[in-house]
């Protein structure tokens, strides 16, 4: 049964939908699989083995982390009315199985066995991700499907403290990234399940301003993270001489360019006119910055020449 749309047309994704989705996906994998080595180009770094393939299982990773967060907060905002279907638990699926991934690449790549790749700390951290999205999808598929934010917080915990190995356990810096990690899947997760409700309802300002209030402080914890981490960790002598520092210039340069759209939807929001154009441009750039950031995972530490 096709469910009617804003003016009584069949509520299906068009042409021009489907080849937008599909370029952005095209941009993802692109990104993922070479970014690393295009932007160590010159710097004289070392090759990190197997960048490209670990690079896709963090953006699917932190996809199925967004996917799940998001309909958490999704389901919140839509209020009554009817819901689309529900991503969490293939969000926390794929997060669980990209997180086993990553554990078998490093095996694979250490030429280390699994039980004792299990002993390293990275090892044990990719563990207790992938166990704690498979909780998530346990969760997320009974009667109390809220229950899956602890399991989620312990996978988003696990992965900035694999992002930031510091001598003293929980840092400034793994802290940092559970908020800016957490903030970046309410953003990104929220958004696309937001658009779904809509164009699933043919309208709906209502859940679209509750989005608003919440992405505007989603908005704050990144900016504020991200500056704070930048500071700490790319020295500015790195920024164009560093993988690393390059990658991190057109995160941001894409961020400032999200912004703006993100006030461009807002902006039409508040005027009564369609806030979706900008929304739906403002979810794909949200997409490829995902994958920026999981370059920067897998980026030599920009610290490296300063030693």
């Amino acid at each position: 049964m096709t469910l009617p749309g804003p003016l009584g047309t069949p509520n299906r994704p068009t042409v021009a939908a489907v080849a937008a989705a599909a370029a952005v996906l095209t941009a993802v994998l692109a990104v993922a699989l070479l970014g690393t080595g295009l932007a160590g180009t010159g710097t004289g770094e070392l090759r990190i083995p197997a960048a490209g393939a670990t690079s896709l299982l963090r953006v699917l990773l932190l996809a199925g982390l967004a996917l799940a967060a998001g309909e958490l907060a999704g389901t919140r905002l839509a209020g009554a009315g009817p819901l689309p279907r529900p991503p969490a638990v293939p969000g926390a699926l794929l997060a669980a199985a990209a997180s086993t991934g990553l554990l078998l690449l490093l095996a694979a790549v250490s030429g280390l066995s699994l039980p004792v790749v299990y002993g390293l700390r990275e090892g044990r951290l990719l563990l207790v991700t992938a166990n704690a999205c498979l909780l998530a999808a346990v969760c997320a598929a009974s009667r109390r499907p809220g229950l899956a934010v602890l399991p989620l917080t312990a996978a988003v915990v696990a992965e900035a403290l694999r992002a930031h190995p510091e001598a003293a356990g929980f840092g400034v810096g793994a802290g940092l990234t559970v908020v800016h990690l957490t903030a970046a899947s309410l953003w990104t997760g929220t958004l696309l399940y937001v658009l779904r409700v809509v164009r699933l309802r043919g309208g709906g300002r209502e859940v679209f301003l509750r989005y608003a209030r919440m992405a505007a402080c989603v908005f704050v914890a990144l900016a504020a993270t991200g500056t704070a981490s930048t500071l700490r960790r790319l020295p500015p002598e790195a920024a164009l001489s560093t993988a690393y520092g390059r990658v991190l210039l057109v995160k941001l340069a894409l961020f400032g360019g999200v912004s703006l759209l993100a006030l461009a939807a807002r902006s039409r929001l508040l005027s009564g006119a369609d806030a979706r154009p900008p929304a739906r441009a403002e979810l794909a750039v949200l997409a490829v910055i995902v994958a920026l950031s999981a370059l920067l995972t897998v980026a030599p530490d920009p610290r490296w020449p300063l030693f």
